[in-house]
């Protein structure tokens, strides 16, 4: 077969045309980010807009890729914007190029894919124009050099049971020797502040592993009618695939690193905005508990409370090393962090997952307990001297086989039944003087939304946790 490299199509619009401009420009957005490399890093979900508004989170994502890993192939999946087909369209027909050079396409898998599925062609018109596959490849190449295979997929259908079938074929390929790369983008097109809200509940959705919850969360964006809003995810085919193939394998888990719109860039506008966030999946997390001095205690409340001071004002995180010891720089323990106005409960988001240092992880929960809890307005700058922090820092989860096992005021709870999910803190059970079947009840009914008694079939984990309050 004659082999036609693929040209580059949207260098010099979506990303400089210069291969010095463009490598320099990379470098900038992976050495002013965040960089934490996974061992166990399984898949990247990645904005694919102009650099000039989603380089910052892309590089989020870039940057926990081990520089030093050798990927026997990278799948990269993103949705067909200029054509619509049944299926998914592969590249088959000879390398890619960008202008830092050729990235090569394992054209062997490309035509394994579409010799043996009727889900996969090759769909010239899908590929010739499109931009988002082509957007991850100056990444890639700065972070793992020329020396890489890529597996280009562009996703046409919106029938899910066929992205359950293309799930299927690519599982073979989901292991440690290769690397999956989702691209989208999230909502297009509302309001700033209407563009968080609805990105927030789209990402909410997706970390819980379980497609029908994310096409749940996308129709409840839908259903609201939010002014401008044409989609609140853009590559939900690519996703949905992905999550096909995680979704019941309970040690992959999705967890968000950040997220900007196109109204956080000085090119961008704040009426019509599109989002981006990136999120990194992983096998096999394991946490410790942490161990915390009173002066680190006092060090992460004085982080938290500079953290929204700075960011409420400026739209920007502080350095967490300019506020804490180097001995908690790298502890990593799940945290809440709640707010109280006036003793009454203002905001409260965590992670068990400890994705990233204690510190950094404390200053994303502040943040989002503060504009993101979708119970409560976004907190005001004018607010804070009004405001208390506390910080719960988590001890690792721990399946119980009994109920009795919980012990009131030290053990919190997470419950679990399929794509249902909910949790209180151990200090719920103390504000509240619930008994233990009320502790159970109220987390299952009202959290996790199984009922009053759904408890007794659904999966219960235990934690603890040190918390600390201003």
């Amino acid at each position: 077969m004659t082999t036609h490299d693929r040209p580059p199509a949207v260098s010099g619009k979506f990303y400089p045309a210069s291969p010095t401009e463009l490598q320099a420009q990379v470098r900038n957005y992976l050495d002013n980010n965040p960089s934490h490399p996974e061992e166990n890093l399984a898949a990247l979900i990645v904005p694919h807009a102009g650099y000039i508004y989603s380089g910052e989170v892309a590089a989020y994502a870039y940057n926990q890729i081990p520089r030093n890993k050798k990927y026997s192939n990278i799948f990269i999946i993103g949705p067909s914007h200029r054509s619509s087909f049944e299926g998914a369209s592969v590249y088959n027909q000879g390398d890619y190029m960008t202008p830092m050079g050729k990235v090569k396409v394992n054209t062997i898998i490309s035509n394994e894919l579409i010799n043996t599925s009727s889900f996969f062609s090759y769909k010239p018109e899908a590929d010739l124009y499109e931009h988002n596959l082509e957007v991850q490849l100056p990444f890639l190449q700065e972070i793992l050099g020329s020396d890489i295979r890529i597996v280009p997929i562009l996703v046409g259908s919106e029938n899910r049971i066929v992205q359950k079938e293309i799930a299927r074929k690519l599982q073979q390929w989901f292991n440690s020797d290769n690397l999956f790369i989702i691209s989208t983008d999230f909502s297009h097109y509302p309001g700033y502040y209407d563009a968080k809200r609805a990105d927030s509940i789209t990402a909410e959705a997706i970390v819980q592993n379980n497609p029908d919850i994310l096409y749940e969360a996308l129709l409840k964006n839908k259903e609201e009618n939010i002014k401008g809003l044409s989609t609140s995810l853009c590559g939900a085919n690519a996703i949905s695939i992905l999550l096909n193939i995680t979704h019941e394998q309970s040690h992959y888990k999705y967890i968000p690193l950040h997220y900007r719109n196109s109204g956080d860039s000085p090119f961008g506008e704040k009426e019509r905005v599109v989002g981006y966030y990136s999120m990194k999946i992983v096998r096999d997390i394991d946490s410790k508990e942490c161990i915390l001095t009173t002066h680190q205690k006092k060090q992460l409340l004085h982080l938290a409370r500079k953290t929204l001071e700075y960011y409420l004002k400026t739209n920007i995180r502080p350095k967490y090393s300019d506020f804490v010891d180097n001995e908690i720089r790298n502890e990593r323990c799940g945290v809440f962090v709640t707010l109280y106005k006036h003793d009454e409960l203002r905001g409260c988001i965590g992670r068990f997952n400890p994705d990233m240092p204690l510190p950094e992880l404390i200053m994303e929960m502040a943040i989002s307990s503060a504009l993101y809890d979708r119970r409560f307005t976004p907190v005001e700058i004018e607010e804070l001297d009004d405001i208390r922090i506390e910080i719960s820092v988590l001890t690792p989860m721990k399946k119980i086989n009994s109920e009795d096992e919980i012990i009131l005021g030290k053990h919190g709870i997470y419950i679990s039944k399929g794509h249902y999910n909910g949790t209180f803190l151990p200090k719920v059970a103390v504000q509240t003087g619930w008994s233990l079947t009320d502790f159970l009840g109220h987390c299952s009914r009202d959290k996790a939304g199984l009922g009053w008694t759904g408890w007794k079939d659904a999966d219960i984990y235990t934690f603890e946790s040190i918390d600390f309050i201003e």
